[in-house]
């Protein structure tokens, strides 16, 4: 297990973390664990999260993996059924599921650079574009659907989602992922406010650029070394260099956190090394 960026302590509290399946969530699951929390780290990959939950029960803490997608309203009651009979209803909610499709990503950053046989824009096809904003925003907005039923019943509860970069300012050649980041952003304060009554807060992260195997090939050629695109970043980064996934967690820690967060809601929380503050001068 890691060693946790911060003193806190989860104990008794049950959290949902959906897109466990992948490292950045599964870390994330693990880390609650590891805090004392009761964790529920659901992903349509049921192999990753049975494995992650065996790990976490190996070192003594409290985990189950449920097969879940996210895109299935029935689906997630049921899931959420399970977990309510399992570990109890839930109190912090990680909207974790998310990511790009090839379909909905061009391969030219500009329109006049485009080269015969690229995928530009006039060739992203509507299905891919569809699914990737049913992904990020319908894969947010139906685990809250479902699992926020606790925490009004409770008049008590947190909702942390995964906004990125994007959403401040679109990136080349990933229009779809753009928009629906943004979107995120937007559905995070209108959740904080529809929910302030209930006392349910709503925050969400907004992570830099990192190495995951989503983004690999964008970043580093076959042979390793970086790709243009990669010099761009870093060049657009005062702190000249990726984010780490654990890195991640201290922010997701403090917002979940009821006392040190207790005011705070409605919050995009950049953790960036400093891209979204540069201008480029």
């Amino acid at each position: 297990m890691m060693n946790l960026p911060l003193n806190v302590d989860f104990t008794g509290k049950v959290v949902v973390v959906t897109g466990a399946g992948g490292v950045l969530c599964g870390e994330m699951a693990k880390a609650f664990a590891q805090a004392g929390a009761k964790v529920a780290a659901l992903d349509l990959n049921e192999d990753a999260v049975k494995k992650l939950a065996d790990e976490c029960k190996a070192e003594g803490y409290v985990c189950e993996g449920y097969k879940a997608n996210v895109l299935e309203l029935e689906a997630l009651e049921a899931v959420h059924a399970q977990v309510l009979k399992d570990l109890g209803p839930c109190d912090i909610l990680i909207n974790g599921a998310g990511g790009n499709n090839p379909r909905a990503t061009t391969d030219n950053e500009y329109q006049h650079e485009a080269k015969e046989g690229q995928k530009t824009f006039f060739d992203l096809e509507p299905n891919g574009v569809d699914f990737v904003f049913k992904l990020n925003f319908q894969g947010t907005l139906l685990p809250t659907q479902v699992f926020a039923k606790d925490m009004v019943d409770k008049q008590h509860g947190c909702i942390l989602n995964i906004s990125s970069m994007n959403a401040y300012i679109p990136l080349t050649k990933i229009p779809a992922y753009s928009g629906s980041k943004a979107a995120i952003s937007n559905f995070t304060q209108w959740l904080a406010t529809h929910f302030a009554g209930s006392g349910i807060r709503c925050n969400a992260i907004a992570p830099g650029f990192l190495v995951s195997n989503q983004n690999r090939k964008l970043l580093f050629n076959e042979d390793g070394t970086p790709t243009p695109r990669t010099a761009k970043i870093l060049a657009g980064t005062p702190m000249n260099r990726f984010v780490e996934s654990e890195e991640l967690l201290g922010g997701v820690f403090f917002l979940c956190d009821d006392k040190a967060a207790s005011a705070i809601t409605g919050v995009v929380l950049p953790i960036d090394a400093g891209f979204a503050a540069y201008s480029g001068v």
